[in-house]
């Protein structure tokens, strides 16, 4: 599918063709048909296929191109080899790896800053998308003529690719440079949950972002422990939702705290982990 995104990021008129990579069979699947007195059986293979894994339809869009990628280490092909690896062994022009959130390798955790380098197997050199340069910059964008986007989501709406995805196009639509989106399944893709976005929250993650607490100490969020004074001190207006979602004792903390402040029941929603 071709996709012009001009209409919709930001206010500007921009100009990029979003090439989707879809998963599932290219071809009708296999079917295996058997009759008898009684009933008819029908048999399909309906094996899912990744973008990544439709290398025929995508590696003649890259032929004396000069490629950049966005992926980290879930960008397999079903072969088990990387998909930059495969590109090189192709003889496609990788110029640069963008690297989301964890690094192209994977190796940094969640939160930990991305720094841009040099990727030890390849010698290419990687650009961090992550922190402070979470849209690629036009420098950094200088003598790429495709980008290749292939990073696997799990559907969960505090992961930052869907967000590294908004910018890398919109910053690639600005530039003029098409974008192939590289498909893999969701395989939480049944599951629709979770409260709306509160600007409040709207910073990386923006309209996919939901806040949680963790052991992880950042400037960028709030952390600590929920206390009365934690939430008298964040939440001015009790007459509105309250969506609780974690382990049993600590919910039924925040649920006495709650309480405690007034909150009707009924504004509650509780999903216990």
């Amino acid at each position: 599918m071709v996709l012009n995104s001009g209409s919709w990021l930001k206010n500007s008129v921009l100009f990029l063709f979003a090439t989707f990579t879809a998963c599932g069979n290219s071809v009708q699947p296999p079917t295996k048909i058997t009759q008898s007195s009684t009933r008819t059986e029908v048999e399909v293979n309906d094996a899912i296929k990744t973008g990544a894994d439709n290398f025929k339809v995508y590696l003649p869009l890259l032929q004396k191109k000069r490629v950049g990628i966005v992926t980290n280490q879930t960008g397999i092909l079903t072969s088990g080899e990387h998909l930059v690896d495969f590109m090189l062994s192709k003889n496609i022009d990788v110029k640069s790896i963008y690297a989301p959130e964890h690094g192209f390798r994977g190796t940094a955790d969640a939160g930990e800053l991305v720094v841009d380098g040099k990727d030890s197997k390849t010698g290419l050199p990687v650009i961090s998308l992550y922190g402070d340069n979470k849209k690629p910059k036009p420098a950094q964008l200088a003598g790429i003529d495709v980008m290749v986007f292939d990073l696997q989501d799990v559907g969960a709406r505090f992961y930052t690719y869907i967000s590294s995805l908004h910018y890398v196009m919109e910053a690639c639509a600005e530039q003029k440079i098409p974008v192939i989106i590289l498909d893999r399944p969701n395989p939480n893709g049944d599951l629709v949950d979770g409260p709306i976005l509160e600007k409040e929250f709207n910073k990386m993650l923006g309209d996919a972002f939901i806040n949680i607490l963790s052991d992880e100490n950042t400037d960028s969020y709030l952390h600590g422990m929920i206390t009365e004074e934690f939430i008298k001190t964040h939440i001015k207006n009790f007459n509105k939702q309250f969506y609780i979602c974690g382990p049993p004792p600590m919910m039924d903390a925040v649920l006495g705290q709650l309480a405690n402040l007034g909150v009707d029941k009924s504004l509650i929603t509780k999903e216990s982990i």
